[in-house]
């Protein structure tokens, strides 16, 4: 990545450059969604393992809650942060920083004593898998001719759902269990060294390097442009877009692999299997998403896969259960509906702020959603526990959220490309 072809010109990127830009965000997102994937599959194993004689399937529930909220959070407050560290030192270096920090945190789960520590540690590696995100929406974006973009937002979108996949598929290869949980962590380790390529190799976004003085402004007074007219509406709308989704996946859609775990616990790989269907969905689902909304219009795709979305997800809940023999083909079909939003939103996202405030608009849409989805996640492990735990009650009440897209989106700015 260093030889002539690689370097920046007047008039942007070359091609090989271009993509190999595009190539390592991929895979910066791909080893953020592994972490992101982590709980799902091992928390209930985790939780018996470090809780012994005194865990329960509420218990259990409620400490996954814990620990997904506790990611969402770090998420959140390292999206916003990490973003604007983007906007002030390049979008290529905050996203090395980010990964760096998703990866360290993240393996030094493996030394986890208690579930006291891992919630710790869960909260840290979240401060790296949410500045990932902005960082690396705006770095590929900015990266490719806007022709392009639509699948560029697909690439991005997709590549944390492929980082879930790869969990699944180690967790069917081997057990994860209360005795074996420890190396799930360790394996999140690698990617440490992609951190160090994006630090000291990756190309930085022309567009970015374009606007320097601008981006030499101090985070503070980019996040007060983001709070004040003319972008306050904006920022707003933004936030409400990226909230809907993110408390949909996390408060809903996730607590099917806990059920699948608990319900299926007699056949070994039954929640793995679970998290495969869904993954793979959740694929075609974020890639497809941005072309969805390039060929019907971003308001019209954001309705109806809001409307897709609720029906889905509760539909799942109410009138079906793990074991059935339409459990998994409906769960595969709820990942491929739900999911088309995150290939949707680093398609639109961008549109919605200029350029010396794009990673910190992105940044704060999308991860103020995350501080939503982590009360989301508190509120359904409480709702778990009240109804003793009752996967059902649970899903069912939580998946209504998506009802309120068909909504919000009415509000949504006309960015001018088949809005």
């Amino acid at each position: 990545m260093t030889t002539d072809s690689m370097v920046n010109t007047p008039a942007g990127l070359s091609s090989a450059a271009r993509r190999a830009v595009l190539c390592l965000v991929f895979l910066g997102l791909v080893f953020a969604g592994f972490q992101l994937g982590i709980m799902p599959l091992a928390a209930l194993s985790m939780s018996r393992d470090l809780l012994g004689d005194s865990y329960t399937a509420a218990v259990g529930g409620e400490w996954f809650a814990r620990h997904t909220a506790g990611m969402m959070f770090g998420a959140a407050v390292g999206g916003i942060f990490l973003g604007a560290l983007g906007d002030r030192i390049g979008r290529a270096r905050a996203m090395g920083a980010s990964i760096l920090i998703y990866s360290l945190c993240g393996a030094a789960g493996t030394w986890a004593a208690s579930q006291e520590q891992m919630l710790a540690l869960r909260i840290l590696a979240g401060l790296g898998v949410g500045g990932a995100w902005p960082n690396g929406v705006a770095l590929a974006g900015e990266c490719w001719a806007r022709a392009s973009r639509p699948t560029v937002a697909g690439v991005a979108g997709t590549g944390i759902n492929v980082g879930i996949f790869l969990v699944s598929q180690l967790g069917r290869t081997y057990q994860v269990t209360p005795e074996s949980w420890r190396w799930l962590m360790a394996i999140g380790g690698a990617p440490a060294l992609l951190g160090l390529v994006f630090l000291l190799l990756a190309p930085e976004s022309p567009e970015w390097l374009a606007g320097r003085a601008a981006n030499a402004s101090t985070a503070a007074s980019r996040r007060r442009e983001l709070f004040t007219p003319p972008l306050l509406q904006r920022t707003l709308v933004g936030i409400a877009l990226g909230a809907i989704p993110l408390i949909g996946a996390w408060a809903a859609s996730k607590w099917m692999i806990p059920w699948a775990d608990e319900v299926g616990a007699a056949q070994p790989g039954y929640k793995a299997t679970t998290q495969g269907y869904w993954a793979v969905g959740a694929i075609l689902g974020s890639f497809f998403g941005s072309h969805l909304a390039n060929l019907l219009g971003r308001r019209v795709t954001y309705f109806l896969i809001s409307l897709g979305s609720v029906s889905l997800t509760c539909g799942i809940f109410l009138f079906s259960a793990p074991l059935r023999p339409e459990f998994l083909p409906l769960v595969f079909c709820q990942a491929a509906v739900t999911t088309l939003f995150f290939g949707w939103l680093p398609l639109y996202l961008p549109e919605l702020f200029p350029t010396h405030v794009r990673a910190s608009g992105i940044g704060i849409a999308y991860n103020f959603g995350r501080f939503a989805s982590a009360a989301g996640v508190l509120f359904a492990g409480i709702l778990l526990a009240w109804s003793g735990g009752n996967y059902v009650t649970v899903g069912a009440t939580t998946g209504m959220i998506y009802a309120l897209g068909m909504i919000v989106v009415f509000w949504a700015p006309d960015t001018g490309k088949n809005a």
